[in-house]
């Protein structure tokens, strides 16, 4: 299958322009390869918890001291 093969059939699948999925770059994986990662990284899953953060006590407000008169 060509490349030009796999993007009309994805686009036509998706319903998305044949020029937006040459954009994306789709591609045939194989199925024997199963760590295929075109751009791998170290880095950990991007997760913000949102109930962890809402559990902790938000900083009090900054207030300015008065200085006392002599």
């Amino acid at each position: 299958m060509t490349q030009q093969q796999i993007d009309r059939a994805v686009a036509k699948v998706t319903g998305e322009s044949l020029c937006e999925i040459r954009l994306r770059g789709f591609s045939i994986a194989d199925p024997a390869e199963v760590a295929f990662d075109p751009e791998p990284d170290n880095l950990p899953p991007q997760v913000f918890d949102w109930d962890e953060f809402e559990e902790v006590e938000p900083p009090r407000p900054y207030r300015r001291r008065k200085l006392a008169t002599v």
